[in-house]
């Protein structure tokens, strides 16, 4: 047996913290059933980020729409900082409480798969990076991982069904099983170059056996015009210094002609590896590192009930609005009720949900990603 909830399961709130279920049966037989305000915001972020992406909206007003309450967030792909108020709900608390979990489940590995990608995007500087992480994970999430890679900044997504999902075009190269399989490197190669149709780029991995520098040049030999790249996916345990060795292999195949042949690295590669090395490679598949990247700590906190302003200790009361200023980290947060916003400032909160129905919806995650990347570009990795 399969051991995953059910999308039945999920929209049932059966994924709940057992203490939301005593809770709501408490509230129930003691006829406690109160409008309150939430707010979803992060303290801090991992390893002292200083920006991060909001993601994992959509699915939210999905599991949301249709329920007695009001939803209000900053736009899907939107950077924010610690102690942003990401998103609100407006409605009675039995209507949505024992949903928090699976709310926050949503929203906090999207984000941080968001936004451990921009960074890796970031650090390539402007190299295509192809997420092939799914393969950590377990694969019932394979597209909730390739899809926020994706609007993250990832070129390229590995799995086929997350590209059947998404409807993004799946990329990948050949596996050391077919080199080792067919017994050579060249020989794989020309397999491929048999069976595969024209349109898919040939690139071959050429550090299953022998050393990279000659491997590369026997399979640009072999396929010529044909050969589109190469890819190394050396352990580091057998890398040495694995930017010389690009270097290397660049030099090779340049003096042979073949200065279109692009080199992809993948294998274990981390955002500083990405940065050391992104003069002289041409594509990065990154795997591990995206796909499990650290979550972000959001919580779910009232912050209003039946309109007076209340809260948690640590918490501040009362529902809040995110204003933005010239860029993307110019953001300030007012009491919902101010009159006294900076007139240079823009309202970024959005309602997306009024009365459990849809009001606004959400860009597709092509927009969302054009929008991530812009913003990005004006920040510091």
């Amino acid at each position: 047996m399969l051991r995953v909830a059910t999308i039945e399961d999920i929209k049932e709130g059966k994924v709940t913290d057992i203490y939301f279920k005593r809770t709501e049966r408490i509230l129930r037989e003691k006829g406690i059933d109160k409008e309150v305000v939430v707010e979803f915001t992060a303290k801090s972020l991992p390893n002292d980020y200083s920006w991060a992406i909001f993601s994992g909206l959509s699915d939210v007003l999905s599991l949301m729409e249709g329920k007695s309450l009001t939803i209000e967030a900053i736009p899907e792909g939107s950077i924010f900082i610690p102690d942003t108020p990401v998103m609100k709900i407006k409605g009675r608390y039995l209507d949505f409480g024992k949903y928090e979990t699976t709310i926050l489940g949503l929203i906090c590995q999207a984000s941080g798969i968001a936004t451990q990608s921009a960074r890796f995007y970031k650090a390539a500087k402007g190299k295509p990076i192809l997420s092939f992480g799914t393969r950590r994970m377990h694969p019932s999430i394979c597209t909730i991982i390739d899809r926020n890679a994706y609007i993250g900044g990832c070129s390229g997504i590995s799995t086929s069904f997350s590209a059947e999902v998404l409807g993004i075009e799946a990329t990948g190269t050949i596996p050391h099983a077919l080199v080792l399989l067919v017994g050579d490197t060249v020989e794989a190669i020309k397999c491929f170059d048999d069976v595969i149709p024209v349109n898919v780029p040939r690139v071959a991995l050429i550090d299953t056996f022998n050393d990279e520098k000659f491997e590369a040049i026997r399979v640009a030999e072999a396929l010529g015009d044909k050969l589109y790249a190469i890819r190394l996916d050396t352990p580091s345990s057998r890398r040495g210094n694995f930017k010389k060795i690009l270097e290397e292999i660049r030099w090779e195949l340049d003096i042979r002609g073949y200065k279109d042949v692009k080199i992809v690295v993948s294998g274990g590669l981390s955002i500083d590896d990405v940065s050391e090395l992104s003069g002289i490679a041409d594509m990065f598949g990154v795997g591990t590192s995206i796909s499990n990247a650290p979550v972000i700590d959001f919580a779910m906190d009232i912050v209003e009930i039946g309109g007076e302003k209340i809260s948690k200790k640590g918490k501040k009361s009362g529902s809040k609005d995110v204003y933005i200023g010239n860029n993307p980290l110019d953001l300030s947060v007012y009491p919902s009720d101010s009159d006294n916003i900076e007139k240079n400032l823009t309202k970024l909160n959005i309602e997306y949900i009024r009365d459990g129905r849809i009001v606004h919806s959400v860009p597709d995650d092509f927009e969302i990603r054009k929008y991530v990347l812009k913003q990005i570009s004006e920040l510091e990795l």
